[in-house]
């Protein structure tokens, strides 16, 4: 092969390999759809987009908005996002696996304390405020009203009667009329769905304080939350804390136990879990830096599992790289691209070696090349003996030249080892003083043949050549 083509094929390789870096060292872009696009879980999903452009990290953000979170989790569905913001008891996609639990919310029923409402179930034939903050609060409610075969009647705040046997009646109440809802007792306590920390729920705790007697409250528990939980796995069992509300006086004076749900960012099984294991982990280690921005990112920690079987195989699965990063298992480059090292090295042998054969059968050919040359300049020598006019001298003379033209340009690309030029040397000086001699027979003026001069500038060309 030529000079030129060996060098473009390097210039190629060098282009592949580049291609190749490039390739593996840009930032993996992952669209994410968050929904709702004023909640706080928005403004934590751009802080962390911001962060990762400022750092320049190998994983980036393309947030887009969605009216509500049930529209983010069918886009994650239609595999229009790669990530989302999923609600589960409002909808739950098919292809999602969790990432990370950005808030729990509790369902939390606060009552006067002089109430004879201790447990969920008391609540029958109870009047109960409800704070609907979104539209899945009252399904919510239903269903877990159905666990103790409880029925929910809605009601407006003066429509409110007394419910019936194994009925509930539901009265919507805005925060600011909750307080005067309970000094008039047309509720028995009020209910909402919110962070435990959170604003609306200590809104809600202190009105009810406000319209009970005597300023004391008490609180209702769900102690079947396990159980709930089997028969509506999109839930999620809540624990709020002594003392969550105040410490003077305690509110609560216990923990109290009850269900709710959770806003996770949930992943397509299918990105890769490379990506999801960096995102999860630049998530959770920016936490501090990201609550600036978001105070909700306080409140985010990771899905509870004991083992890596158990997080793939929960009622809410896991993402296999969130898994990673969880148990400090994340992937090497090593890891991460064996089997593409595996394959280049084997097809790059395989590949190589048929480089090889083509040079060796290139070489072969060009060998057989020269020794054309030998066997045609030993025949030229027996054609110059037999030779008996001008005319096929100087016929044999132009052949001779095309033949050294073609050695001389064999030579030039220094595929020619020195034994075989001092056998082309030797043929070609040979051959000359058989033309010098046929010319002598012939009767032309020897002089100095041009055939010897050809033979000393082929030896000079052929010498550097070969070493």
């Amino acid at each position: 092969m030529r000079r030129e083509w060996l060098l473009l094929m390097v210039a190629l390789g060098l282009v592949v390999l580049a291609s190749g870096v490039f390739y593996l060292s840009r930032p993996t872009v992952l669209t994410v759809a968050v929904g709702p696009q004023d909640g706080p879980e928005a403004s934590l999903i751009d802080a962390y987009a911001a962060a990762l452009d400022r750092a320049r990290e190998d994983v980036r953000l393309k947030v887009v908005r969605y009216e509500d979170v049930r529209d983010s989790g069918l886009a994650l569905q239609r595999n229009k996002a790669d990530l989302a913001v999923v609600r589960p008891d409002v909808f739950l996609p098919e292809n999602g696996l969790t990432l990370a639990i950005l808030h729990d919310e509790a369902l939390l029923v606060a009552r006067p304390e002089q109430s004879e409402i201790d447990d969920f179930p008391d609540l029958a034939r109870k009047r109960l405020g409800m704070v609907v903050r979104h539209g899945a609060d009252l399904p919510f409610l239903a269903n877990v009203l159905s666990f103790y075969d409880l029925v929910p009647d809605t009601a407006t705040g003066e429509e409110a009667a007394e419910p019936g046997a194994g009925h509930v009646t539901v009265v919507p109440l805005k925060p600011g009329e909750i307080a005067q809802a309970i000094a008039d007792k047309r509720v028995d306590a009020v209910a909402v769905i919110a962070s435990p920390t959170s604003k609306v729920a200590s809104t809600v705790v202190r009105a009810v304080e406000t319209g009970s007697p005597e300023r004391k409250i008490g609180f209702v528990s769900i102690p079947d939350g396990d159980a709930i939980l089997q028969r509506f796995p999109e839930l999620q069992s809540v624990t709020i804390p002594a003392g969550t509300f105040g410490g003077r006086p305690k509110r609560p004076e216990e923990e109290i136990r009850t269900v709710g749900a959770s806003y996770r960012l949930m992943a397509r099984g299918t990105v890769s879990r490379v990506a999801v294991a960096s995102a999860t982990q630049h998530l959770f280690e920016w936490r501090s830096r990201l609550a600036a921005a978001a105070p909700i990112a306080k409140l985010m920690k990771a899905p509870e599992f004991d083992t890596t079987v158990a997080a793939t195989s929960a009622r809410l699965p896991n993402h296999p790289g969130a898994v990673d990063y969880f148990e400090r298992e994340q992937q090497t480059f090593l890891d991460r691209y064996e089997d593409y090292i595996y394959l280049v090295a084997f097809f790059g042998g395989t590949i190589g070696s048929g480089f090889a054969w083509l040079g060796q059968r290139l070489a072969r050919k060009r060998r057989e090349r020269i020794d054309i040359v030998l066997d045609r300049l030993l025949d030229i020598l027996r054609e110059i003996r037999a030779a008996t006019t001008m005319a096929e001298l100087d016929t044999i003379v132009l052949e001779i030249d095309d033949l050294i033209a073609d050695v001389v340009a064999q030579t030039r690309e220094r595929s020619i080892d020195m034994r075989t030029v001092s056998a082309l040397i030797l043929a070609v000086d040979g051959v000359h003083e058989a033309v010098g001699d046929a010319r002598r027979r012939i009767g032309l003026p020897p002089g100095e043949a041009p055939e010897r001069r050809r033979s000393a500038q082929l030896m000079a060309l052929h010498l550097p050549a070969a070493e």
